[in-house]
């Protein structure tokens, strides 16, 4: 704060600055304050400030939906939750393949709109939530450049038939292989996990429909695979 004394037509004034924000100060003038903007400096004040002020944020309502239609088997989730990013929510089975659908955000659960059992169509809203608010982060100067798109020689070979009488495992959708949990020589029940397939942003168990020895593994993780692609093969 400043503090000025002068005389005008011969009347003593005394005279307090206080500085302010934003190009705004506080006049005192013999007791009497005024607030005073002075247009220069409200020009003049550094972009970065008012940014400082003014974060563009990140959140609100995020509400999932079925990517495709099936049935619902599990819900692990209630109003009021707090969940992270890639907990899962709930369970969807469809074309024979149990689907986890997974939160995309950190956030709370405000409304299950959904049951186990219940039958729902592409697009059916099933959960609504609600993100946490974060600063959002500013765009990196040197971003990497897109990944060259595959020529049509990398293309995948279409699937070979399995022998007859083979018990086999096969895709039931295109997708990526993202996990294998056997190996060569292990012995299988029904309904047994041998795989993870990655279809439609949703992670898929790929399950036997036959009890035995698996013989072989004809795809490994990071493959992309054709619907009806035989994957493994039992004895």
């Amino acid at each position: 704060m400043k503090e000025f004394k002068f005389k005008i037509g011969g009347t003593d004034y005394t005279a307090t600055v206080e500085d302010m924000r934003n190009g705004h100060m506080q006049v005192t003038v013999n007791g009497q304050t005024y607030q005073v903007e002075v247009p220069q400096t409200v020009a003049q004040v550094p972009q970065s400030a008012a940014a400082t002020h003014s974060a563009p944020q990140t959140g609100g309502p995020k509400n999932v939906v079925s990517e495709l239609p099936g049935t619902v088997t599990t819900v692990n989730v209630s109003a009021g939750q707090r969940v992270k990013r890639g907990e899962t929510l709930l369970v969807i089975e469809a074309m024979k393949m149990a689907n986890d659908i997974v939160s995309e955000v950190d956030g709370t659960v405000q409304r299950v709109v959904v049951s186990a059992g219940q039958s729902v169509n592409q697009g059916d809203l099933l959960v609504e939530m609600v993100a946490d608010f974060v600063a959002a982060e500013a765009p990196t100067l040197n971003p990497k450049p897109a990944p060259a798109a595959p020529t049509v020689a990398s293309a995948a070979p279409a699937p070979a038939a399995p022998a007859v009488g083979n018990k086999s495992v096969t895709a039931p959708l295109p997708g990526a292989i993202t996990k294998i949990g056997i190996k060569v020589g292990d012995t299988v029940a029904v309904g047994d996990t041998v795989l993870i397939m990655e279809a439609m942003k949703m992670e898929n168990s790929i399950t036997t429909e036959f009890a035995g020895k698996v013989k072989a593994i004809l795809c490994k993780e990071g493959d992309q695979v054709q619907s009806g692609q035989v994957l493994v093969e039992l004895d």
